[in-house]
């Protein structure tokens, strides 16, 4: 599942009329690097999740034929949070451990791993698998602790990537159509010990401003990276 179903706020005036997952760099829009990568990974059926200005990302990425996979949509009315939005989408996931990633943000996490941790997931009865990443600049306190391949709520902390990999129970006492936050229900579960993660180190940016939009689109054409 990609999640796009944010306003950008602070993307403004780029977001108020262009939704954030269509906004380019390198070429390309945001959304379209990770369902290239998705691709190549050997996914083939993708969710997408929308709400502001969705019928543009319909209209861009189309059934993604074009990209060699299947899509649905999640049209949301009013975008409902990381959870409410992951749980109003369950009928479209299936019953076993799954993929979202941000649409916002730019990577070069080796996609193809995700298929062994979910499997991983399903079988040691852990309900989430975050991948973390070294605090940026503009996040320096980070969001969770990480003690080996377990996430803890405890300090030195890491930033999560906005990759996680989820086991569908995570989100069932979620009233689907409501507004839910991720973070309370990832803070239940690892106080359970029920939430593993790893430590990503490579190529990561959250794409939040206007000003990291355009430092991450001058990179990417001064270096011709157009495959990861």
């Amino acid at each position: 599942m990609l999640l796009a179903a944010g306003r950008g706020e602070r993307m403004r005036p780029l977001t108020d009329h262009t939704p954030k997952p269509l906004l380019q760099v390198g070429d390309k829009a945001l959304i379209v690097w990770h369902i290239e990568k998705l691709a190549r990974a050997g996914f083939k059926e993708l969710v997408i999740n929308h709400a502001h200005l969705g019928a543009q990302i319909e209209s861009a990425l189309g059934d993604g034929s074009q990209f060699g996979v299947s899509i649905q949509y999640s049209n949301e009315d009013k975008a409902l949070e990381t959870a409410g939005g992951i749980a109003y989408a369950l009928p479209l996931l299936g019953k076993h451990p799954f993929a979202v990633i941000n649409a916002d943000i730019y990577c070069d996490y080796d996609f193809k791993q995700l298929s062994s941790r979910a499997a991983i997931l399903k079988s040691n009865g852990d309900l989430a698998h975050l991948v973390l990443v070294s605090n940026p600049e503009q996040h320096p306190n980070g969001d969770f602790g990480l003690s080996g391949n377990r996430v803890t709520d405890s300090a030195p902390r890491l930033t999560f990537s906005g990759i996680g990999i989820y086991n569908p129970a995570l989100f069932q006492s979620i009233t689907r159509g409501s507004v839910a936050p991720l973070a309370p229900l990832l803070r239940q579960q690892i106080a359970a010990g029920k939430v593993g993660g790893e430590h990503f180190t490579g190529r990561w940016v959250d794409v939040g401003t206007p000003q990291r939009l355009q430092l991450l689109d001058n990179d990417l054409r001064a270096t011709h990276n157009t495959v990861l």
